[in-house]
């Protein structure tokens, strides 16, 4: 589902252009430099979040705890941090279709200052996603709340841009009903904390239950997506399931070499496994006269309310009459009700032949076998 825009779609970059699959070397802003304008569907950025640990951290026991303290998460001052933030976010946009998203995650240390910067470089937040850890690691020193969550900012190229979300399958996801911006998920642990010789590959590796959410959301298949720190590969492996496709930009080699075997590993799903429910906007309409005319529940049949409260009759021209009232299956639903409105799908039952005598499915049952059938033919 695309949400309304006033920016046209871009002519696509040829695949011999994007180095699709691969995992950049160096720099992040000079490997993003090397991609053409407008090719890139989705950017999913976990940039380092400075955290100024300021010293070793130890657990009650003494023991130490293994913290970010790489260098590759130090910066001298806020302002440098500023500008290499403002640095790896013009390109992101330069190289975002004008429908694309940007996702970008941090901590309360960096995506304060993340969020104004790319406000100020003309993207537009839709949502910012509130990660609840349910297994978050605890306070030791006692001196603040426990930091058990992560922000997710969504963003799209501009206010009145175009752009991806799959309302839906976001839906059906959170078993019918709508996705919340507040995610309750583990931290990565157990089998999928990567180790190298016994210890974390990447401390801040992140589960895949998150890219999984993040990409099936605001991708399609063979969507192009883009993630400037690599790092040990959770995109792309989740990208690769997916059936989407994806770049990496990693000047670790460490992580590099893990990331290519685990990815290397991954299978993508079958294509009826990647189908995912579709919004009613990018549905294919269908109008209940097109099931009477095509004899899936035939004129002169009887439909009903599911406690048989009200029993009518399908006229030739996909209305229905129940003793001289007459409307379509919405309309003569809502009257009958006295509602405002009637999803007439939904209300209104038939009967059908089934292994056990009669089942009774809901009219909807007929309009699914429809589209089945013209998916098929």
């Amino acid at each position: 589902m695309r949400a309304e825009a006033a920016v046209a779609a871009p002519k696509k970059a040829p695949a011999a252009e994007l180095p699709l699959g691969r995992i950049l070397d160096g720099d992040c802003i000079e490997a993003m430099r090397s991609l053409p304008d407008n090719s890139i569907d989705c950017v999913f950025a976990d940039p380092p979040y400075n955290l100024q640990l300021g010293g070793d951290l130890n657990r009650p026991d003494g023991s130490e705890v293994d913290a970010v303290t790489d260098h590759w998460d130090q910066f001298e001052s806020f302002r440098v941090y500023d500008d290499f933030t403002r640095a790896w976010l013009t390109e992101a946009r330069r190289v975002l279709k004008p429908d694309g998203a940007l996702w970008v995650i941090g901590s309360y240390h960096n995506i304060f200052r993340v969020g104004a910067i790319l406000q100020d470089l003309g993207f537009w937040i839709l949502n910012d996603i509130v990660w609840r850890k349910t297994n978050p690691m605890p306070n030791f020193k006692g001196t603040r709340f426990t930091n058990a969550h992560e922000t997710l900012i969504w963003a799209s190229m501009g206010e009145k841009a175009r752009y991806q979300f799959n309302y839906r399958a976001m839906k059906t996801l959170n078993d019918e009903l709508q996705m919340r911006s507040d995610w309750v998920l583990p931290i990565c642990s157990g089998g999928e904390r990567l180790k190298e010789n016994g210890k974390k590959a990447h401390p801040t590796q992140k589960p895949e239950a998150l890219l999984y959410r993040v990409l099936l959301a605001t991708t399609e298949k063979g969507d192009v997506v883009l993630d400037p720190f690599f790092g040990t590969g959770t995109t792309g492996a989740v990208a690769k399931r997916l059936g989407r496709n994806w770049i990496g930009c990693e000047r670790e080699e460490f992580y590099r070499s893990v990331a290519e075997k685990r990815i290397s590993r991954e299978l993508a799903l079958d294509e009826s496994a990647l189908a995912t429910m579709q919004s009613r906007k990018s549905a294919p309409r269908v109008a209940f006269g097109t099931l009477v005319e095509t004899g899936l529940i035939a004129p002169g049949s009887k439909v009903f309310d599911k406690k048989r409260r009200w029993v009518a009759i399908v006229r030739a021209d996909g209305s229905l009459d129940y003793e001289g009232q007459t409307g379509s299956i919405h309309g003569l639903g809502k009257d009958l009700q006295g509602a405002p409105s009637c999803n007439g799908w939904t209300f209104w039952h038939y009967e059908i032949d089934g292994p056990n005598g009669k089942d009774v499915k809901p009219v909807d049952h007929a309009r699914q076998l429809h589209l089945l059938a013209s998916e098929d033919g």
